[in-house]
């Protein structure tokens, strides 16, 4: 019986990983542009943070996580979001004492998460995200998304749409609250078992739920902008007048809640507007969240940050139809004619690898006619053919295959050669 990969996940194969080494090198690019340094957590936690992080009315919690218990009886999740881990290593690693303020961090790697395969949506995925902790100011709303939004235009991306919203304090939000209660309590009988849970703990939720989006209670539903009071409302405005500062167009939508329980003032998503890209047209969309470091453990502090997928991002360019200028030549391949050249080929290569040139040379004793074959294969730039007679002169023959001139050289001068031509 052949092993088949699980469902929902994933071979990046040689040819496609290329793209997703160019998206992760414009990621690291754009964050050190912003000043994010990189942070690497476990790909696994205690369950607890992402009961307490993430929220225990959340579908991510109640219906996707991978969790098990070790060979010591610890209960352990894969991690089906970044966010939770980063604030855990922001509290356990004392970032709050660095003089530097507010903490501004990054993180690419595989989350996992229990779902219904689909294009662009995989049980193990990889997402590229930022967190900024310490800071209540809404200009770092505005960076937040605007970094967002820079990482999507500098790959090419066009067709985006910016939707942003306030959750408003605190205050806000109980009053919010109290209001859906006593909107969807009269009829939640008619609202799915999720839903019924959900009006106690957290009827914010109950405005992103699948199954009843079409049900006439959604639409009358109170907004939390009817509900913002004067604090909130200026932190709207103030993360609105950024943007627009910036250039950045947005729309605001008072539906927009997101689908984690930590969210509170600005929420935003970034979605696709390319024809043919899908029903599901959201690519990325993040937060603030001022009560979550307190949630695991740590001092008061604000924090604010979002969350992209690759695969949708890479989706979305294919929709697109943007062509990354990704590499996938080598500078030089070496064809060998006869016994001493093919063996003296394992030296000329390994000298121009270690001057960081990339080559290759044949390793199945094959004609000379396939060995060019398959320097056409990997798209060569150079060409060097070494024959035995060559190599007793102490020469070797180049080809420039993108001119197509040819000349002879000593094997001496072989790797600066190649270095000044490359």
């Amino acid at each position: 019986m052949s092993i088949q990969i699980p469902r929902g996940t994933q071979d990046i194969l040689p040819g496609t990983v290329e793209l997703w080494q160019h998206v992760e090198e414009k990621a690291r690019a754009i964050c050190k542009a912003y000043n994010y340094k990189e942070i690497r957590t476990p790909i696994f936690e205690h369950t607890e943070l992402f009961l307490r992080g993430v929220g225990d009315t959340t579908d991510i919690v109640q219906k996707e996580m991978y969790t098990f218990n070790d060979r010591g009886e610890r209960n352990l999740t894969l991690r089906p979001e970044g966010t939770a881990s980063i604030v855990r290593s922001y509290v356990e690693n004392k970032m709050f004492g660095n003089p530097n303020q507010p903490t501004k961090l990054y993180y690419i790697g595989p989350m996992f998460r229990y779902e219904r395969p689909q294009a662009g949506r995989y049980r193990q995925f990889v997402q590229f995200g930022v967190e900024a902790l310490g800071s209540n100011d809404p200009a770092i709303d505005a960076e937040v998304i605007a970094l967002a939004m820079g990482m999507y235009q500098s790959l090419g991306l066009q067709k985006l749409k910016l939707v942003i919203n306030s959750l408003g304090d605190n205050e806000s939000r109980k009053a919010h609250r109290d209001a859906l209660m006593d909107h969807f309590a009269p009829r939640i009988g008619e609202f799915c078992s999720d839903c019924q849970s959900r009006l106690e703990k957290n009827p914010l939720r109950i405005l992103d739920c699948k199954k009843d989006r079409n049900h006439e209670l959604m639409a009358t539903a109170p907004s939390i902008v009817e509900y913002l009071n004067e604090e909130s409302k200026v932190y709207y405005e103030k993360v609105q007048s950024y943007l627009t500062s910036m250039g950045i167009p947005f729309e605001c939508d008072a539906n927009l809640v997101r689908g984690l329980d930590y969210y509170n003032h600005t929420v935003f998503e970034i979605m696709s507007d390319a024809e043919g890209f899908g029903a599901i047209t959201t690519l990325s969309g993040g937060g603030r969240y001022n009560g979550l470091v307190q949630e695991v453990g740590g001092p008061e502090t604000p924090g604010i940050g979002f969350a992209m997928s690759i695969e949708r991002l890479l989706l979305a360019l294919q929709a697109e139809k943007v062509e990354l200028p990704v590499e996938q030549s080598i500078d030089c391949f070496v064809v060998t004619l006869g016994e001493k050249a093919k063996d003296y080929s394992a030296k000329l290569l390994h000298d121009v690898r270690k001057v960081g040139l990339s080559a290759e040379k044949d390793y199945q004793d094959r004609k000379a006619k396939a060995q060019f074959k398959a320097a056409d294969r990997y798209s060569a730039k150079f060409v060097a053919v070494l024959g035995d007679d060559e190599l007793e002169r102490g020469s070797i023959n180049m080809k420039n295959m993108t001119t197509g001139e040819q000349e002879e050289i000593s094997i001496d001068s072989f790797v600066s050669y190649l270095q000044e031509r490359v």
